[in-house]
């Protein structure tokens, strides 16, 4: 939707134009959060540390799916399956080769991408449900190589222990050392993407959206568009694979697995497709629902003690459901949208300064 302003702001220049925070104060607001954020740990319980650690992780992916299912309308189910590479990538570099983290990760990252263009291949053949199963063959392939292939190497099904990251001498072992850096990762992810958004590949990927036929007759290449989506989804999940590799220390191939690829596309529907807010509604809101039925796990075991075994198992997947059913419903465009709309109805209501 366009974008409403209050009567009286205008632009005098290109650079205020493009500008997305425009206000000193939203500037204030934003630092503000973000020192808030860095400093949880001195104020917060260890345990919402490590919720805003999987927070910021899984928005990370949801970013890169973004990208891929909302500006460019490629629907992939293979997120999880990009983000074990990513993981094994990293803890293979830093257990095997010695390889600092901050070296792993990024080539946890390209390593992703080169396997997410090799699922990117068949996108220019087919499309929709046909895209999909493409996809979702990622989901059993991966997974299927690293329980079967090189065991001496990648452990068969038990996985592998990854090393706990050390930065300059320091070891991130703690939830609260482990949030300044996926805090830091996240910043620079969500710069890249809305950058990408608002650049000349980023509006590619919006026509191919709406119509990728018109936009081979503009002269968009379609193919190589296409890849390039899939190559930053996967580059992005390599990256969120890393992290919570080294953050869990641990990885096999059901670390991540298709479960998790469908609540990726189902928080990315909650917070809004096509938005550079959508991934952070989405998944603080999921994350929220998850955290919920973990405290209301006990409590209906309680009240009825026949669902003791397994409560807290079957209320997620219970509150994810109805959750995206009742967006669907209610509000199939997502939270960003919606908040878009709460926008632009103060500043059109009277006297709105």
């Amino acid at each position: 939707m366009a974008v409403l302003r209050p009567a009286g702001e205008f632009d005098t220049s290109y650079a205020e134009d493009m500008a997305t925070i425009r206000r000193k104060w939203q500037w204030v607001v934003l630092f503000a959060l973000i020192i808030a954020l860095y400093t949880l740990p001195f104020y917060a319980s260890q345990s919402l540390v490590a919720l805003v650690n999987r927070i910021c992780i899984t928005i990370i992916a949801i970013q890169g799916l973004n990208l891929l299912t909302g500006y460019t309308g490629q629907i992939s189910l293979g997120q999880a399956a990009f983000m074990t590479t990513g993981g094994y990538i990293s803890a293979l570099l830093v257990n095997q080769l010695g390889w600092p983290f901050y070296f792993s990760m990024p080539a946890a990252a390209l390593g992703a991408g080169v396997i997410g263009l090799l699922f990117g291949l068949p996108s220019l053949r087919v499309k929709g449900f046909y895209l999909v199963m493409a996809t979702l063959a990622a989901q059993f392939i991966i997974p299927w190589f690293t329980r079967n292939s090189f065991k001496e190497l990648l452990n068969g099904a038990q996985g592998l222990n990854v090393a706990v990251p050390v930065f300059f001498g320091l070891e991130i072992n703690t939830p609260q050392r482990y949030l300044v850096l996926t805090l830091t990762v996240l910043i620079v992810t969500t710069f890249v993407a809305h950058n990408v958004s608002r650049s000349r590949l980023g509006r590619a990927f919006i026509t191919i959206r709406d119509n990728d036929l018109a936009a081979e007759v503009l002269g968009v290449n379609l193919f190589r568009v296409k890849l390039q989506a899939f190559f930053l989804a996967a580059m992005y999940a390599g990256l969120a694979g890393a992290l919570a590799a080294h953050q869990l220390r641990h990885i096999n191939s059901e670390t991540f697995n298709l479960t998790d690829s469908i609540i990726f596309m189902g928080m990315l529907v909650i917070g809004g497709l096509g938005s550079n807010l959508g991934p952070f509604f989405g998944a603080i809101v999921v994350e929220m629902l998850i955290e919920i039925a973990t405290i209301l796990g006990p409590v209906f075991s309680d009240i009825l003690p026949a669902t003791a075994y397994g409560a807290v198992q079957a209320l997620r997947p219970l509150f994810f459901g109805t959750a995206l059913m009742l967006f669907l419903i209610f509000e199939p465009r997502g939270l960003a949208y919606r908040w878009n709309v709460i926008k632009a109805a103060w500043r059109l209501r009277p006297f709105s300064h």
